[in-house]
């Protein structure tokens, strides 16, 4: 397969999974194209074209031309310095290794990851948060996250991939949106009654059975076993957590139970304070779910070898 031919299955792929429906995900991208034509023609050196087509400031090719051929992938959830190394190091062996996949971004993709964020508001006001209140809220956390990126040396991976010359990209709300639509149909259909319920239907899944065998399986941080499920919210996309006060607007809009990646000590007082019920697949697990399924799809496209690393445990659902 060609590298450009994977990155825009990728794409593909993340929108129609968006939890935000397609249709609002493409509304964005007109918004953005007409963004661009007002800009100064001054201004049009520093602009990222790559947002008039991909919606995910956190997905890109980091490395690569896209005319690559790619017979073989190394595949992790983080690759870092350490893990291009091991790619060369592999190549020099005999097993070469023509692109590398992280999930979480690295590069110019890590330094403003923080603008996916901004799909979380729509989010939420598909689960009945008034969208003023959604955008509100999340307009300080956004900032918060925008400040903490900020000193960071985001470049290092990359710049070993580029003095190495190995293709990289990096592939993150795309495969989030893949897992939260997965997990929000299964439990739609399903309709689990208690947290109990949600617990077996998650460990009846590869991924989080294999999380489970290694110590790093769901759990439920907020309620019990016997706690009633209620209304179910599905928050696994997004960038990362969104702001520790839409507990109270989730509550009053019908929530009962989160089920999240992962939750900060802050977050979880906030939900405690309004009794939410709240279960945590697992970050690195549900992260495998998400680039498991998306892999499948690339994979139906052309033949590519993948091998696993860093975290990740390849499930072909093929």
């Amino acid at each position: 397969m060609q590298l450009k031919k994977i990155y825009e299955t990728v794409i593909a792929r993340g929108i129609e999974a968006d939890p935000r429906g397609k249709k609002t995900v493409l509304k964005s991208l007109e918004k953005q194209k007409k963004a661009y034509k007002e800009i100064k023609e001054e201004e049009k050196e520093f602009f990222d074209t790559e947002t008039l087509t991909n919606p995910y400031a956190d997905t890109r090719i980091l490395h690569g031309t896209g005319e690559e051929k790619i017979k073989t992938a190394l595949v992790g959830i983080d690759m870092e310095a350490a893990e291009v190394i091991l790619a060369d190091r592999l190549s020099s062996k005999g097993t070469k290794i023509d692109l590398i996949i992280s999930h979480h971004p690295a590069g110019k993709a890590y330094a403003n990851f923080y603008e996916v964020m901004r799909m979380q508001a729509d989010i939420l006001n598909k689960f009945g948060v008034p969208i003023n209140i959604a955008e509100g809220l999340l307009e300080g956390r956004i900032r918060e996250v925008e400040r903490r990126l900020s000193p960071a040396n985001h470049t290092r991976a990359v710049d070993v991939a580029k003095l190495l010359d190995i293709p990289f990209m990096c592939v993150h709300t795309p495969a989030d949106n893949m897992v939260a639509s997965y997990l929000q149909t299964l439990f739609n259909k399903k309709k689990p009654d208690t947290l109990d319920a949600i617990m077996k239907i998650l460990k009846d899944i590869p991924e989080y059975k294999e999380a489970a065998r290694n110590n790093a399986g769901p759990r439920i941080l907020l309620g019990s076993k016997e706690r009633s499920a209620g209304k179910i919210f599905v928050d696994m996309t997004g960038g990362t957590e969104g702001a520790k006060d839409i507990f109270e607007s989730l509550s009053n809009s019908g929530v009962n139970t989160i089920v999240g990646m992962h939750l900060s000590e802050e977050h979880r007082k906030e939900a405690e304070k309004r009794h939410m019920n709240v279960v945590i697949a697992g970050h690195i697990s549900s992260d495998n779910l998400g680039m498991n399924l998306i892999l499948n799809d690339i994979e139906k496209q052309g033949k590519v070898k993948l091998i696993p690393c860093s975290g990740f445990r390849r499930f072909s659902r093929n």
